[in-house]
């Protein structure tokens, strides 16, 4: 009798656990199903023809001469007439034959913090539909803080190229997709910026106001009809990685912005390429931050030891 009472008594904890694991599975099948819906219609079928003149007449793209801003500039040159801002060492690369559309250049060094008058000169009555802010350098090899050769110069000139020249572009270009209500802004972060990286710490860190920049410009803005995109690659094959050889987690850059732009308007924060996708899932929320910082830390020791052997033999 004592036991037919006790399970009597249990009985309702059993129903009220039941029905809680049952509220839980559910809710963990449909968080997977609206994951797996909502990376089809990423990953698969993209964004349409979201990026297209009907923005604008000009895209703007900066650092367009090499790597992935090269590629951006082809992919937009398709239908965009294109307007491209530059390091001054690298102008002579580009020519307006180049591309088969009207072609405007304007030969910058983003290491000075004194051109943009001249941009904004250069700018004027373009109806800009699209701005890539691609332009940005990264250490020439891993390096502690104190170690960094020439360190005040290093400082001064990653800021003004990686950080000042976002916020300046950003500024020259948007009052007017304000004022037109669209216009897409794509700011290319790295993925270095997601968490921090040891003896790449202070191009890791304008990397992360990039992000933050982009994300808190998106929430601003989003309401006024523009799009404001933080865009974060892990390696791809260009010539400021060093990789020559494309793989699958290392494409060129032409694969890595065609498969970014199907992102746009779908994603504020993108790392733009599937399998860079799942490296940052990996890496921000499976990997415990420690054990990336020690990853990075011990990878980066090993290409600065390589990097001075190599110097020392010359």
């Amino acid at each position: 009798m004592e036991s037919f009472n006790v399970v009597e008594t249990l009985q309702p904890a059993e129903r009220a656990l039941f029905w809680v694991g049952a509220l839980i599975t559910a809710s963990l099948a449909l968080w997977l199903l609206y994951k797996i819906i909502t990376g089809f219609r990423i990953w698969v079928l993209g964004n349409g023809d979201l990026l297209s003149p009907k923005l604008g007449k000009w895209a703007v793209v900066t650092g367009a001469t090499d790597g992935i801003g090269k590629s951006y500039a082809e992919e937009y040159s398709g239908g965009f007439a294109l307007f491209l801002c530059i390091k001054r060492f690298l102008c002579l690369l580009i020519t307006e034959s180049a591309y088969n559309v009207e072609t405007k250049t304007i030969a910058v060094d983003y290491g000075q913090a004194d051109i943009y008058p001249k941009i904004e000169k250069g700018l004027a009555g373009l109806e800009i539909g699209v701005l890539v802010n691609n332009v940005g350098i990264s250490y020439s090899y891993p390096e502690f803080f104190l170690h960094i050769p020439d360190l005040e110069n290093f400082i001064t000139t990653m800021i003004n190229v990686n950080i000042t020249s976002v916020c300046q572009m950003t500024r020259l270009v948007l009052p007017r997709m304000e004022a037109r209500a669209k216009g897409v802004i794509l700011n290319i972060s790295s993925a270095s910026g997601m968490f921090p990286v040891p003896m790449l710490t202070i191009y890791s860190s304008t990397k992360a106001f990039v992000d933050f920049f982009s994300r808190g410009l998106q929430a601003e803005y989003k309401c006024k009809g523009i799009i404001i995109q933080s865009v974060l690659p892990f390696f791809v094959a260009t010539k400021m990685t060093k990789i020559r050889k494309p793989t699958l987690d290392k494409p060129t850059p032409e694969r890595y912005v065609a498969a970014e732009l199907t992102t746009v308007g779908l994603q504020d924060q993108t790392n733009g390429y599937f399998p860079h996708a799942v490296m940052g899932w990996v890496t921000t929320v499976v990997a415990p931050i420690k054990l990336v910082l020690c990853l990075g830390l011990r990878m980066n020791k090993a290409q600065r030891g390589g990097y001075l052997r190599r110097r020392k033999l010359r």
